[in-house]
């Protein structure tokens, strides 16, 4: 088997990143799919064991090897509990080399089945009902879901949730710190950084919530060769398999799919990738809206002691964070997109062309953590800066037009737009310039009062008050 270190390993993701993605490992390499497939024959060797009417048992009370059936149980799923390195060399090697009686099998799941039959208990003659009527996608199928459920629930989900958290703690802190908005790119209503900051984090929250139930809607098939459990029937036709197919993948902690051909449709796979798109797609509206806050130095960022911000220019701490984050969630997306549209097709029963393609599953979660991890440490950097963000308000009095308009057309002024747009279209407007207006407004004196308190840091509306909702969305 090869050996090599990070700075030959071909992929970023193995290289560069290797410490990012490490947690993804037990779900996502080559040993977990290995080890995952051990899991699905031993188990179904034991729910075979299990049936009244498989002639099939692990044995009575205790044999003449001392091994009770509760003994050969325990044995039997260590088989994966236990799976480690020497084992998954040996699964390899029985596919490409051979391995003792065996022949190379050139087949990564016929390899599993010998792994098992050669490490079955002592005096078990179990060789016959290891991978009894299945077909290699009974077991990947169930496989890939064993890793891929708890790798979004386990790893992703929880970095998902410390952004949301953060985006919070940013949205309750910094709720009342008044923020010129930018629509177009142009300014427009003021608004609070606070709020902006919630707005992401509700968003976060309902896109984690469709991660979880696409988890919870992961489902799975156990029907042999062409999807009619035709093997089975043959072989025992009073034992009700698909009931059997049911309770098993029931007791597995996932959701049975009745109707398929050989291969799951994937359609499960499919609407989880989708979910988590989602998610990334509004992490990367907020890397990029960060980046530009940055960029108009409304945010700061907290300098790292002994980190070059630029290799040629000292002053500059660039928001790296930020663009690595956009630059993975714009990978994973591309993955997710081609995955999910890729595995949902086979031609008739089915093809191999998805096998290789769902290998890279791990590789499209892994852009998606290291770009939650990235956004978490660049969120830990910036810091509002007040004194730009009112700056950049008092220098833009304009945007009280709206307001100023509105209260007009309330007052009956039909013309109201058109008075405030004279005003300030394509011109340096003051406030001085509005409070001319107000004095020759045919208005009430408290309406002109009211008019004349108008000030772009206090035109926030509810921006402050609409925090609050973040705690009915987490």
């Amino acid at each position: 088997m090869t050996d090599r270190g990070t700075l030959d390993a071909v992929s970023p993701l193995d290289g560069r990143y290797a410490r990012y993605t490490e947690p993804l490992v037990p779900y996502a390499s080559e040993r977990a799919l290995m080890r995952a497939r051990v899991q699905v024959e031993v188990e179904y060797l034991l729910a075979l064991a299990d049936h009244d009417a498989i002639p099939f048992s692990l044995g009575g009370g205790d044999e003449a090897d001392g091994q009770s059936a509760t003994d050969r149980r325990e044995v039997l799923r260590t088989l994966y509990t236990d799976f480690d390195a020497e084992d998954a060399r040996i699964v390899k090697q029985l596919e490409t080399e051979g391995y003792g009686d065996y022949a190379a099998t050139n087949h990564d799941v016929k390899a599993v089945e010998y792994f098992v039959r050669e490490h079955l208990p002592e005096g078990l003659d179990a060789a016959q009902w290891i991978h009894f009527g299945l077909t290699s996608e009974d077991v990947n199928n169930l496989a890939h879901r064993l890793l891929v459920g708890p790798a979004v629930t386990e790893v992703l989900v929880p970095e998902l949730r410390d952004i949301r958290d953060a985006l919070a703690e940013m949205a309750r802190e910094y709720r009342a710190l008044p923020m010129l908005a930018r629509t177009h790119g142009q300014p427009a209503t003021p608004t609070t950084f606070g709020k902006e900051m919630a707005v992401y984090a509700s968003r976060l929250g309902r896109q984690l919530g469709r991660i979880e139930a696409a988890v919870d809607g992961l489902s799975i098939k156990l029907a042999g060769a062409s999807g009619t459990y035709a093997a089975h029937r043959a072989a025992f036709p009073d034992v009700d398999w698909r009931a059997f197919a049911r309770e098993f993948v029931d007791d597995l902690g996932l959701e049975h799919e009745p109707l398929t051909t050989q291969v799951n449709p994937c359609d499960d796979l499919a609407a989880l990738f989708d979910a988590i798109r989602r998610a990334n797609t509004v992490l990367l509206d907020l890397a990029q809206d960060v980046w530009l806050y940055v960029s108009d130095r409304y945010l700061g960022q907290v300098a790292v002691a002994g980190e070059t911000g630029s290799s040629t220019m000292p002053h500059k701490v660039n928001p790296i964070d930020f663009e690595n984050a956009e630059g993975n969630l714009s990978k994973a997306n591309s993955d997710l997109e081609f995955l999910g549209d890729y595995i949902t097709t086979s031609r008739l029963q089915r093809d191999l062309s998805d096998s290789t393609v769902k290998r890279n599953i791990g590789a499209a979660l892994s852009h998606c953590l290291i770009a939650y991890q990235k956004l978490e440490q660049g969120l830990e950097k910036v810091v509002p800066n007040e004194q730009v963000m009112r700056e950049d308000l008092e220098g833009t009095p304009e945007v009280i037009g709206e307001a100023v308009q509105t209260i007009l057309r309330r007052e009956g002024h039909a013309d109201a737009y058109e008075q405030v747009k004279d005003l300030t279209r394509g011109r340096d407007v003051t406030l001085a310039d509005f409070r001319d207006l107000f004095e020759s407004l045919d208005v009430s004196e408290d309406v002109r009062e009211e008019l004349l308190a108008l000030a772009p840091a206090e035109y926030t509306g509810f921006a402050e008050e609409m925090v609050d909702d973040l705690a009915d969305s987490e």
